[in-house]
């Protein structure tokens, strides 16, 4: 029969464990609070504030009019004034405008004769769902404001029709393809997940196995332990770059314009981070159990806050300022650069030191770590 006093030993047998685990007890209780914190604050499909560009050869009151309205609009940041087409392609292709609006030459005479002169809007869309919206928006915003110049005096001039003609230009995505953003950044993605994951497992192993003492009696240093464990995996970071690439070329017909080399050869140094990050987890961890949850304590902000699933730009500052100590938000620009926008090697360097430093720091950190757990 079944014993009311056997079923209450289990319980309370089952809550001391946890209490000794203490290192499982606040995984529990931390992933929840991180995915509340990071989908109630940081996580936003609707992004506002993008940061524009102007580029304009007028200076009329409807040109300003024009830019006063995308700056008093929510979804709209002009922070930047440019004076060439050149410095308008740079910053789509670095990711440092999300739209750059060209004004013509006497764009505010054209807009008095009604001629509805034509205004450009360059977006960069490789992440649609980033610029779907602001794009959308546009048109009302831009008519609106060119009509609020026209009031008083000039009232008999507003034209029953729009008083500009907006020409929008999608960059890198004209088809507004989700598979075209989410297929490369898979490549980060998966890398993360499994890299961080079975390098966090090997310390770990050995220690249940109690391989780690032969490992320890040896006269290998800890440096070498580390560099030893993590050059085999790259060789398995690799072999699933070049399947995900091949499916992505031959599944999903992902335009591919910059060189594949180059991917392979930057890609080295974000496959090392994420092992460093892994073995740096198993030095920390005292079981697999544990070695897993650290894994995943780290996956989930790389996921969510990298601008894989969601905007970037559509988090909070403090948000991007954490993202951007991520491994993987840096990765992500580089590929989808190189592979959609057809970035070289020279443009694609400003998103590999960032890694590159991270990758020199968690290998102190493990360094360290490695050191206490030999005493």
């Amino acid at each position: 029969m079944f014993s009311l006093r056997r079923f209450w030993a289990i319980v309370l047998k089952e809550f001391v464990q946890m209490r000794r685990d203490r290192f499982t007890f606040a995984m529990m209780v931390g992933i929840p609070l991180l995915q509340l914190v990071l989908f109630g604050y940081a996580i936003n499909s609707d992004p506002r504030h993008l940061p524009m560009a102007v580029l304009s050869a007028d200076n009329s009151e409807f040109s300003r009019s024009l830019v006063a309205a995308m700056r008093q609009s929510s979804y709209f940041d002009p922070t930047q004034i440019i004076e060439t087409r050149a410095e308008a392609a740079s910053l789509l292709r670095d990711g440092k405008a999300q739209f750059v609006l060209t004004i013509p030459e006497q764009f505010g005479r054209r807009v008095v004769r009604g001629e509805a002169p034509v205004v450009l809007l360059e977006a960069d869309a490789t992440d649609p769902s980033a610029t779907g919206g602001a794009v959308s928006a546009f048109r009302t915003l831009a008519a609106d404001a060119l009509r609020r110049p026209l009031q008083g005096a000039l009232g008999e001039l507003i034209p029953q029709a729009p008083p500009l003609t907006v020409r929008i230009h999608a960059d890198y995505n004209p088809e507004a393809i989700t598979q075209y953003n989410i297929v490369p950044g898979l490549l980060g993605v998966i890398l993360t997940l499994t890299m961080v994951m079975i390098t966090a497992l090997a310390m770990t192993r050995e220690r249940e196995r109690g391989t780690m003492e032969a490992l320890l009696s040896t006269p290998v240093r800890p440096l070498e332990v580390m560099i030893g464990k993590i050059v085999p995996y790259i060789t398995v970071g690799y072999l699933q770059m070049m399947l995900i690439i091949t499916a992505a070329y031959f599944l999903f017909q992902v335009p591919m314009h910059g060189s594949l080399p180059t991917v392979l050869a930057l890609s080295v140094i974000f496959i090392a981070a994420n092992l460093s990050v892994g073995l740096t987890f198993s030095t920390i961890a005292g079981n697999q159990l544990q070695a897993v949850q650290l894994s995943v304590f780290f996956f989930l902000p790389s996921l969510l806050l990298s601008g894989f699933m969601f905007p970037f730009q559509g988090m909070p500052g403090w948000a991007q300022g954490l993202a951007r100590l991520l491994p993987l938000t840096h990765y992500l620009r580089l590929v989808r650069g190189i592979l959609l926008k057809g970035n070289t090697l020279s443009q694609s360097l400003t998103h590999v030191w960032p890694i590159a430093v991270f990758l020199v720091l968690v290998i102190m950190i493990g360094l360290k770590k490695y050191r206490r757990t030999l005493d």
